[in-house]
């Protein structure tokens, strides 16, 4: 019989012997400042749990207690018979947290940005999207069917220029960036972005995932940082990262929450949040609201170990945030980075293309608020021995 995906196979051994094959690691512990991977106890450099909160004996505690209360699973979606009485609570929660008229959660935070773009943009309309976006935001593109146009990365300027050339031709614009660039940890610069679609009539919107319980006050996202409340139209964050359980949102006015619930299709042919989920991510936006220093020692930690990179010599790119990555260029060296790191005990992923565009093959490091000052140290030193072992620096 033919095999006609043979050819996948064909790739496989492709990405093997070009040293970009990636093998994927696993768990058997907590979310932590050190894990146990593969069997073996390894600091983690490389979650997205930045403050924690996915082992927080309150965030367990809270979903535990759901758990007995609702059960496991909500049994439909939220149009049907999914809709519990925690769900509207969480995005009540979110909705004052992010300082706006409504939210709705989603399944994750690909999610969001899938049904959002294509419930608001047709065929008819434009898209103008930064060209580092993340993929979640390049598939919801696609979905719209609108035309794509991309402008330069972090350059309003250049958004200006796209928008100006492509007047007239459609019936409604969005501009869309992420807040904080995941690959890159760099921030947008959304004052600019947002200035110069509003002088052209066109949404706004920002997906702030990895700027969710990071940036602002109390981690309320790039909107608050810059302080442009009411001036962005569609934030999207996600529940995974930093607020460390699960999920997506949406916020924004009550008028496009509505909508979004009568068009947005994960919320129509996808079953909501497990009860147990929805209640972990109240009691983790709780812990944000009254433990502010949390974040605090996420950027006391963040400042200490990029300064050790860059003192280092270590190529760490434009990153301005906790994601600080180790550029260096070739993604078979990547790999070998990344597996030598294991070896000395520092669990850092290497990121390669497609993730990255070729040529700028890198370790991603994410420190997180619970390192100590001796888990930065060691890993500091892990990373030295191998970077000079390598020629990296």
């Amino acid at each position: 019989m033919t095999n006609r995906i043979s050819w996948v196979q064909e790739e496989i051994e492709g990405l093997k012997s070009a040293g970009l094959y990636n093998r994927i690691r696993t768990l058997s512990s907590p979310q932590g400042a050190w894990l146990v991977v593969d069997g073996k106890r390894v600091l983690n450099f490389c979650s997205n749990n930045y403050l924690g909160l996915a082992n927080h004996p309150q965030v367990v505690a809270a979903a535990k207690q759901a758990l007995d209360q609702y059960g496991a699973g909500p049994g439909a979606v939220r149009t049907i018979a999914g809709t519990m009485d925690l769900h509207l609570e969480l995005e009540r929660r979110l909705a004052a947290f992010k300082g706006v008229e409504a939210a709705i959660t989603f399944q994750s935070g690909f999610c969001a940005n899938l049904a959002t773009i294509q419930a608001l943009i047709g065929k008819e309309d434009v898209i103008f999207s930064d060209e580092l976006n993340h993929a979640s935001i390049i598939d919801g593109c696609r979905l719209s069917g609108a035309p794509i146009i991309r402008f330069a990365h972090a350059n309003p300027a250049d958004l200006e220029r796209v928008i100006r050339e492509n007047q007239g031709k459609y019936r409604r614009a969005l501009a869309i960036t992420d807040g904080v660039f995941s690959m890159d940890g760099d921030i947008a610069k959304l004052p600019e972005i947002v200035r110069a679609a509003k002088e052209h009539g066109a949404i706004t919107m920002v997906d702030d995932a990895h700027a969710s319980g990071v940036l602002g006050r109390n981690g309320r996202g790039t909107v608050d940082h810059f302080d442009l409340h009411g001036q962005v139209d569609i934030q999207v964050g996600t529940l995974s990262k930093a607020i460390g359980v699960l999920g997506g949102y949406v916020a924004g006015s009550r008028t496009l929450i509505d909508y979004l619930i009568h068009r947005g299709r994960p919320i129509l042919f996808s079953t909501s949040h497990p009860p147990a989920v929805t209640a972990a991510c109240m009691e983790a936006f709780d812990i944000l609201l009254e433990e502010p220093e949390i974040i605090d020692k996420l950027w006391e930690n963040t400042r200490f170990f990029k300064k050790g990179l860059e003192d280092l010599g270590f190529n760490t790119g434009i990153s301005q945030t906790p994601i600080t990555p180790v550029i260096v260029g070739d993604g078979a060296l990547a790999m070998k980075l990344s597996d030598r790191f294991f070896e000395e005990g520092v669990f850092a992923q290497a990121l390669a293309f497609p993730t990255v565009p070729r040529g700028k093959a890198r370790v991603r490091t994410i420190v997180m608020a619970t390192h100590t000052q001796k888990d930065l140290d060691a890993a500091l030193r892990a990373f030295e021995r191998v970077g000079k072992e390598l020629g990296i620096i």
